[in-house]
């Protein structure tokens, strides 16, 4: 393949990088540290016309494509053995439109870097809750983050979006243009093509009133009813979530509990400032904090606050589940498993999604669950792989406890690679629609190296 990889090299104006380059190894390591794939060559993509040159030739040579964004997809989609791996990260600019109150960035960008180009205007939009993520990854699988109850989703902030389809083509996706394109994107995931920019709608948010509040591990069970009871009518602009979290060695918790097993509710308030702590005070008054730091500070600090937890190369296994309603039975279960967490990098997160996210049709976008009330994450993360065994089977014990307690479909973005049985329950009735688009702009099934939704 080497002539047609020189011919490539000469066709594109970012960096084409092979097995036998210096850079192959680091080019084709994701976050994941148990991901070891090895592409037949790699893309770094200046620009969208690169994209589609890259696209073409994965086609012309009966290769598949797999995208690299932010490259932090649980199953490492972002990189496949003998795939062409097109490489985003260096299209990571963009641009506001303050009087429009939107921003147009690159399909490598990550949240940190949005969030870099809004906040001097005092405005945002609905981004993850780790700001080293990828736009594109977060967007396309639903976008759920601290401001999703007052703003939606991610993909429903998405005015347009610039798309590479597997035919080499290029398509301004919106509501008024490839129209069917725009609604499949929006929760299909990477499965119709390389998304090279994002256009959002922004809205005015600035600072907010929030940050992690650590309780007794005793008190979890209490936590979860009173985070079950408040979340159900709390101001839309509350977007915090309950967690179950090995507390790290940071100067706010106090050295003896370094280490301990607590109960964490992460708050989130984007009203009015001089509202926020009135906010929190029903969680202030369940019982005594172990440690807090709750205040005013920037949204994109606390949108980046637990980055440092999450360095690239940890191996990464995960479950998930929509939630309509937080039971009793179900809280159990999180008290039991949630106090078993094996790893300071490991965690559960019980995120809300009521609120302006369930003001959307469950198929005005490719998102279906808008009746559902969380999304549980089920995280394991660890270093080590001679801990793979017991974290392993963390995740899996705690996922067989919850799931007849909950949906039976989940969050794409939060799936294991051994998930793909469930694509069809995770789009419920917006499946077969996606299966008729995926043949139109893909029907040979070139962008499989994702949640895959097969051509019809």
């Amino acid at each position: 393949m080497s002539a047609q990889w020189e011919t490539l090299r000469e066709q594109v104006w970012g960096t084409v990088i092979g097995p036998g380059d210096a850079e192959y190894d680091e080019a084709r390591t994701v976050r994941n540290g148990m991901i070891d794939k090895r592409p037949a060559v790699v893309v770094r993509a200046a620009n969208a016309g690169d994209v589609m040159t890259a696209v073409r030739f994965a086609a012309d040579n009966g290769l598949s494509v797999a995208v690299r964004g932010g490259a932090h997809s649980v199953p490492g989609f972002g990189t496949a053995d003998d795939a062409v791996v097109v490489d985003l990260s260096g299209m990571r600019g963009g641009r506001v439109d303050p009087r429009a109150r939107t921003v147009r960035v690159g399909g490598g960008a990550t949240w940190g870097d949005l969030n870099a180009m809004t906040y001097p205007f005092g405005l945002a939009t609905t981004g993850g809750i780790i700001s080293t993520t990828g736009v594109g990854g977060l967007t396309l699988g639903g976008g759920i983050g601290y401001l999703t109850r007052s703003l939606g989703l991610a993909l429903d902030n998405l005015l347009s979006a610039d798309v590479v389809t597997a035919d080499g083509t290029f398509h301004l996706a919106s509501e008024k243009d490839d129209a069917d394109l725009f609604w499949a994107i929006r929760g299909g995931g990477g499965n119709f093509g390389v998304v090279t920019s994002f256009e959002f709608r922004l809205s005015p948010v600035k600072d907010i009133y929030g940050g992690p509040m650590f309780f007794e591990l005793d008190m979890a069970g209490d936590l979860l009813r009173l985070y079950r009871e408040f979340i159900a009518d709390a101001p839309e602009e509350f977007g915090g979530f309950p967690a179950f979290q090995i507390a790290p060695p940071l100067p706010f918790i106090p050295e003896e509990r370094h280490g301990k097993t607590l109960a964490l509710m992460v708050t989130c308030w984007s009203g009015d400032a001089d509202q926020g702590e009135k906010v929190l005070k029903p969680f202030r008054d369940l019982a005594p904090v172990v440690a807090e730091l709750v205040g005013p500070m920037p949204y994109p600090a606390l949108n980046s606050a637990f980055d440092d937890l999450y360095p690239s190369g940890l191996r990464h296994y995960w479950k998930a589940n929509f939630v309509k309603e937080l039971t009793d039975e179900a809280i159990a279960a999180h008290v039991e498993h949630g106090s078993q967490v094996p790893e300071m990098t490991s965690t559960v997160h019980i995120y809300p999604i009521n609120g302006a996210c369930q003001r959307v049709a469950p198929d005005a976008t490719a998102f279906a669950y808008r009746d559902a009330n969380f999304a549980t994450v089920i995280a394991g993360m660890w270093p080590d792989e001679k801990d793979d065994e017991r974290n392993i089977a963390w995740v899996r014990d705690y996922y067989d406890a919850i799931a007849p307690l909950s949906e039976e479909g989940g969050y794409v973005n939060f799936m294991a690679e051994d998930d793909q049985s469930r694509i069809a329950v995770n789009y419920r009735g917006n499946y077969d629609r996606l299966r008729q688009i995926k043949a139109t702009y893909d029907p040979g099934n070139l962008f499989r190296h994702n949640q895959n939704i097969p051509p019809a």
